[in-house]
């Protein structure tokens, strides 16, 4: 397998928001790793998968002091957690981190049997089933993946606020996809990172640890929101009349 010249790829969005991505990491496990820019320190929300530095591939984004924030405990989005010195996530899933034990894999055939009786139509049955096309660096067995454990350095819950200096933005709870998973919300900007509670593409709510109920309540609550622009967890950014649409087809199945 090919040696990749470079793990992440960028693009800027405006508003002092930079999203990074693994460019050769299945698209079902490619998480958006938002890096956000503030006036005494940034944000970093979510950390993708952990094959590859994180760390070394922001240095150039910044010398100011860095929070970074999971949006919940999933493999996709703590992978480089520990690499940061300020790590928050909900007060729910942060200590399941201190000891991970969450399922991790880089193959389709690693992953069990109840999760990927979920995940139909992600084409993860195709050829070998590797979920990466590329290797980080010569000598790197994507068999031997594992997330490092670590402890998170604060417990964020609802109507908590992560400060930036001149941006703050306030910590929503958004079960249902997860116990834990929560958003960031800047209510000047009406701007929402969502994680995976919602994004445009297939919401996941059957694996282990998700309940419907509480997915159906969040996404209530997401459609009410007064929000011009949602980052999420996975695919493209939208906006509220797409929010609407997707919250309306997913109440449509569930609610």
């Amino acid at each position: 397998m090919k040696i990749a010249e470079r793990w992440f790829e960028r693009r800027e969005m405006g508003d002092g928001i930079t999203l990074l991505y693994e460019s050769h990491v299945h698209p079902f496990i490619r998480c958006n790793i938002w890096f956000v820019r503030g006036r005494d320190r940034d944000l970093l929300i979510d950390t993708g998968t952990g094959i590859a530095s994180l760390k070394d591939a922001i240095a150039d984004l910044t010398e100011k002091p860095l929070t970074a924030v999971a949006t919940h405990i999933h493999y996709d989005h703590v992978g480089s957690l520990h690499e940061f010195e300020t790590r928050l996530m909900h007060e729910i899933e942060a200590p399941r981190m201190a000891d991970y034990r969450e399922f991790a894999a880089l193959t389709a055939a690693g992953f069990p049997p109840e999760i990927r009786a979920s995940l139909s139509g992600y084409g993860l049955d195709e050829g070998d089933g590797l979920l990466v096309d590329a290797l980080p660096h010569e000598g790197y067995a994507p068999g031997d993946y594992r997330i490092t454990s670590t402890h998170a350095t604060g417990h964020l819950k609802e109507g908590d606020v992560v400060d930036l200096g001149d941006r703050h933005f306030s910590i929503f709870h958004l079960p249902g996809h997860s116990p834990g998973s929560l958003g960031l919300f800047e209510k000047a900007s009406k701007t929402l990172f969502s994680g995976d509670a919602i994004y445009d593409g297939p919401l996941l709510d059957e694996l282990p640890d998700s309940d419907i109920a509480s997915y159906c309540r969040t996404i209530r609550r997401l459609r009410e929101l007064d929000v011009d622009v949602v980052h999420g967890g996975h695919d493209p950014s939208f906006g509220r009349e797409r929010l609407i649409g997707i919250c309306d087809a997913y109440l449509a199945r569930r609610g």
